[in-house]
């Protein structure tokens, strides 16, 4: 799901100066030099962007030392020179309030254009070095050499484990074994990437990298993070009232050695190798036996290709009045996993050389799982696509959440009616029975994730901020888990395991707080596009798909780009300027009710 090489953020857009007395009037001839500068950064980032980027992804397509040893050059050289731009800039800093607000947003937007680097050579050489070696490290995944070959088994094959098997004993040795093989190679790398990190964070004048990541809100650093805590403690009470029924299932599955009564969920019997989400438990808690199944693999895997279920899903947005993929989207992106070579097979979307120049990553599964991430990984594609043509600082989405929730909206609008239309289910059920069932599959992915999305950045931002020391990050990593998720390990964890390195988003350096927000931003999007579309039923019963209105209000807040704060192309979507998470409370109310119904008696929470 990762859209861009390296973090890219938006920060307060604040003025600078006293705020006791009027600013000075600015020297015309810095006015001047600013917007000189800001008309030049466009070539200089683009160039620099598109190389590092280049080099991404044929490493991820091919993972070879040599494609590694080039990410890294050109990590570092993007990283060498934006940290440079940056520091040159600074010496606008005190007119930034009397600019135009073109060259002041494109100025505050520079600083997060790449991971700075520290002011020593070595030191920013050795920051991209290990980067790189972070991300092909886990796309390798774990290793074997037999007969003097080297053969791997990557992430893909270890959570297939974890999806279809039951048993306690062959679900556990899966869990071990990728969090001790992944984590150890990555404990070491990851130490010496948090020293190297902060130091080219304060040289761009933040604290740490936790700063740097929690300021790019269009807001200042408290009101972000009690933000991200009012909008947990607005969907906590659904979670919690899942966690209830999903516990006394697999208890009654697994019984009390296994599954307690109460308490925390072992971590390793919820069909997903990080517990954040349930999807494949479906089978074992769905509501209603055998009522208005949703499963479209058989179809998929009968009459479709990998080519095939992508054209499904440019189909759902060319019928909102979007223009069809281009061609070398077709010839240049990796659907399927190669034969003959090593890639990372997680799943994301490239603008690799910011001219519309759109892919997807993915090792394609004929499977319903997969239709939906395809949805997900166009839904960046397409934001890349109508705002290319904006300078390169403002190609990003309005905040990182917005560009992972635009392709999650589309995929709350593949209902049972839609995935009928396309040919993929047989029948429409319509009854409360059907309803429960299918709010409970949505469930497990949508809500089941929120904790987790949460708890990922609460972590790094500890990790970065130096709260927490080296000698304590697994255990502060389980301490969240609990604490968030109500989840523990399955076997004790030592302070030698790094179990945070098993989540390839911490591996890569990719900013994680973007998925918690864009599960509540989907939300709030699917509402207001539904509304677009004049439809006036259950939130959760509702389809855009074929409404042109829907799809024209889409596209006039992708065109925007990171042009404007993100508060402003919320308003212009949805008509509000706050993220909030009262949408995910009104879409799963049916199964809000029916949860609380079955968790009577109870001891929920943990």
């Amino acid at each position: 799901m990762r859209t861009l090489l390296l973090p890219s953020v938006l920060i307060l857009a604040a003025s600078c100066g006293h705020p006791s007395r009027p600013a000075e009037p600015a020297d015309p001839a810095l006015v001047a030099e600013a917007r000189q500068f800001v008309a030049e950064l466009d070539r200089t980032v683009r160039q620099l962007t598109v190389d590092a980027s280049l080099a991404s992804w044929a490493n991820e397509t091919d993972l070879t030392p040599e494609h590694e040893a080039a990410t890294a050059r050109a990590s570092e050289a993007q990283s060498v020179e934006i940290t440079k731009l940056v520091k040159a800039a600074r010496k606008f800093d005190p007119i930034l309030g009397q600019l135009d607000p073109d060259t002041r947003r494109q100025l505050i937007l520079l600083k997060f254009q790449a991971q700075p680097s520290p002011d020593d050579p070595a030191q920013a050489r050795e920051l991209a070095e290990l980067a790189a070696k972070m991300d092909s490290e886990y796309g390798k995944g774990v290793c074997k050499t037999v007969d003097g070959k080297e053969t791997c088994e990557d992430i893909e094959y270890w959570s297939k484990l974890l999806q279809k098997d039951r048993a306690p004993d062959h679900l556990l040795a899966a869990w071990k074994t990728w969090h001790d093989e992944i984590g150890h190679k990555e404990r070491d790398l990851f130490v010496k990437y948090v020293a190297l990190a902060n130091a080219g964070a304060r040289g761009i004048g933040f604290s740490n990298v936790a700063s740097l990541w929690k300021s790019g809100y269009d807001m200042p650093e408290d009101q972000f993070v009690a933000t991200v805590d009012r909008l947990w403690g607005q969907v906590k009470p659904l979670y919690d009232q899942l966690h209830c029924y999903t516990r006394r299932k697999l208890n009654e599955m697994y019984g009390d050695q296994v599954v307690p009564k109460a308490g925390l969920i072992p971590s390793h019997l919820l069909g997903n190798m990080w517990a954040q989400s349930w999807d494949y438990l479906y089978p074992e808690l769905e509501p209603y036996k055998g009522v208005a199944p949703i499963d479209v693999t058989p179809v998929l895997e009968k009459h479709y290709d990998a080519r095939q279920m992508v054209q499904i899903g440019e189909a759902f947005y060319t019928s909102l009045g979007m223009d069809p993929l281009p061609a070398s989207f077709w010839q240049r992106s990796q659907l399927t996993k190669p034969r003959d070579k090593n890639v990372v097979c997680h799943a994301s979307a490239w603008d690799v050389q910011y001219n519309n120049d759109l892919r997807i990553k993915m090792c394609i599964n004929l499977n319903q799982e997969d239709l939906w991430t395809i949805h997900h990984e166009l839904g960046h594609d397409y934001y890349f696509h109508y705002y290319y043509q904006l300078p390169v600082l403002y190609q990003s989405g309005a905040n990182d959440g917005f560009h992972e929730a635009i392709g999650d909206a589309i995929q709350l609008s593949m209902t049972p009616a839609y995935l009928k239309a396309k040919g993929l289910l047989a029948e429409v059920v319509k009854n409360d029975k059907a309803t429960i069932n299918q709010q409970m599959q949505t469930a497990l992915g949508k809500i089941s994730f929120l904790p987790f999305g949460l708890l990922v950045d609460k972590w790094r931002w500890d990790v970065f901020s130096g709260k927490v020391a080296p000698a304590q990050y697994n255990q502060h990593w389980w301490d969240l888990k609990k604490q968030y998720q109500g989840v523990a390990p399955p076997v004790p964890r030592a302070a030698t395991d790094f179990d945070p390195g098993a989540k390839y988003h911490v591996a890569a350096n990719v900013p994680y707080m973007r998925y918690f927000l864009a599960a509540v931003l989907q939300f709030q999007f699917h509402k207001a596009l539904c509304a677009k579309a004049d439809y006036h039923g259950p939130l959760y019963d509702c389809s855009i798909y074929g409404n042109k209105n829907a799809g024209a209000a889409y596209m006039k807040m992708l065109a925007l780009g990171a042009s404007r704060p993100w508060q402003d192309a919320l308003f212009e979507l949805t008509g509000t300027r706050e993220m909030d998470a009262s949408a995910i409370l009104e879409y799963f109310a049916p199964l809000q009710g029916w949860l609380q119904q079955q968790n009577k008696g109870q001891r929920c929470g943990w």
